[in-house]
């Protein structure tokens, strides 16, 4: 769920349970601020009320689905009004076992140092008040049990993550400098961050370029200096779904429509040993691999340098040999 239509969500939520009283669609399209700059407080606006009933009843429809128990009450001053009350959305007691008690301490651990680690620490110690058995900084959740010797972290070395991150959840516009694979300087980007999604142990960020006006997807270790905020407000709308491993697959060649072979210096390359459907020692500290080719390929081979050689298909090779030109010549 993209980050706009997640905050709308939690806004009309929020409303709805803290209301005493039930809410028109009128009163809840002037308090959540995500109709009012759609759709305006009800006054003619563009985008009209059509529009707006449509996305409120999408909205309603996908909270409920969620499992919020919205109320309808007619004759609220000739209009229908609609509230959640707490009773009726109360949780049950949570009760948990010492395996989920330990899945849910590690996955707490997984962000003891992002900016997040707040927010995880604040929920464990809830839950050892409520007498959950946790275990405390250091200490094993249980030292016969396979999991106490895990220690789970989502690798955010990259100095942009932080500021991306909040960027995106803020939707704040950002600019940065961007170097691609094949080229020797790097370019400011003006960028409208929508999500940030970790792949093969490297993290990219989604988002619409202003300048190129295209979604483009940018991977987080080739961004250089700092990411720096700008003001105003996104000029392009947010996707329900934003497809950020397909469209870094298809860089990759995963998304392959043939074959290609390529000779590998020997202990190098290990995304590409992966994915090799076939591997054969050369000797010389060589191998030679079969991998598959797809749209991309050309720019994830340039990344390894010397340590590839392609050897066909001669267009593969051609592509591969243009791209490693164009970085000697900057």
């Amino acid at each position: 769920m993209a980050i706009a239509k997640a905050e709308r969500l939690m806004n009309l939520a929020l409303c709805l349970l803290g209301t005493r009283r039930p809410l028109t669609k009128r009163e809840l399209r002037s308090s959540i601020e995500a109709y009012r700059e759609a759709f305006g407080a009800g006054n003619g606006a563009p985008g009209g009320d059509e529009a707006f009933n449509r996305m409120f009843e999408r909205d309603k429809d996908d909270l409920r689905e969620l499992g919020l128990v919205i109320e309808t009450v007619e004759g609220i001053d000739g209009e229908v009004g609609y509230l959640a009350r707490r009773d009726s959305n109360r949780l049950p007691p949570i009760t948990l076992d010492a395996e989920e008690a330990a899945a849910l301490g590690l996955a707490a651990k997984v962000w003891q140092q992002a900016r997040l680690a707040g927010a995880a620490s604040g929920a464990l110690q809830k839950l050892r008040a409520a007498g959950m058995p946790l275990a405390r900084d250091g200490e094993d959740y249980d030292a016969g049990q396979p999991h106490s010797a895990l220690e789970p972290r989502i690798p955010t070395h990259e100095a942009a993550f932080e500021p991306l991150m909040l960027a995106c959840r803020d939707r704040r516009p950002v600019v940065f400098d961007y170097r691609k694979s094949n080229a020797a300087r790097p370019e400011q980007r003006q960028v409208e961050p929508w999500i940030l999604e970790c792949w093969r142990g490297h993290w990219y960020v989604a988002g619409w370029d202003r300048e190129r006006q295209a979604e483009r997807v940018f991977r987080l270790s080739r961004i250089t200096g700092k990411v720096r905020s700008r003001q105003g407000k996104f000029t392009a709308p947010v996707p329900d779904h934003v497809t950020v491993r397909e469209t870094v697959e298809s860089w990759a060649g995963e998304t392959a429509t043939g074959t290609a072979r390529i000779k590998l210096r020997a202990e190098h390359g290990y995304p590409l040993r992966s994915r090799a459907l076939t591997v054969r020692e050369l000797g010389d500290g060589w191998d030679e691999l079969e991998i598959p080719n797809g749209h991309g390929l050309d720019a994830w081979l340039v990344e390894f340098g010397p340590d590839v050689v392609v050897l066909e298909p001669a267009e593969l090779r051609a592509d591969v040999i243009d791209r490693l030109r164009a970085v000697a010549k900057g």
